[in-house]
């Protein structure tokens, strides 16, 4: 895992270098990588730097199941908000940089995100934004977010 880990900026960088192109020719087109891949990209980053053991893909709840033995829904955005479908025992919410790094918005228990998350939508998810994830990190006391393993 850690060739594949160590791989990813590198990739990532490709990959936006791909959407600037497309970008170029279509200006009045997005080309912003979404759903899956980026989704897949944050689980990936969160099991090698946090520990996790994930989950078969698309299982329902949560991705993986941290050392401690919670079980942890992985978001990761380029954007300004994230949906939840539903409570997650934990939560932790990446954001993807396109030079390939990521940071770290949320890290703790879903509750604390489920509660203040908006209005179920029409697709079955409640947004919530970036900016109120990063408000409430600071409340997240260390004991109950996920020890950074991997720098």
């Amino acid at each position: 895992m850690n060739e594949g880990i160590e791989a990813i900026p590198a990739l990532v960088k490709e990959l936006y270098a791909l959407v600037g192109r497309l970008e170029g020719h279509f200006p009045d087109r997005k080309f912003t990588p979404d759903g899956h891949l980026v989704g897949s990209i944050g689980e990936v980053l969160a099991a090698y730097h946090y520990d996790l053991d994930l989950f078969t893909a698309s299982t329902a709840a949560h991705d993986a199941r941290c050392p401690a033995g919670r079980d942890v829904q992985v978001k990761a955005t380029q954007g300004k908000a994230v949906g939840l479908r539903c409570e997650p025992q934990h939560l932790l919410v990446l954001k993807l940089e396109r030079d390939g790094s990521f940071s770290e918005v949320f890290n703790g228990p879903g509750s604390v995100a489920w509660t203040e998350a908006g209005r179920m939508q029409k697709n079955g998810q409640r947004p919530i934004s970036v900016s109120k994830l990063t408000r409430l990190m600071r409340l997240v006391p260390e004991k109950d977010r996920l020890a950074r393993q991997r720098e």
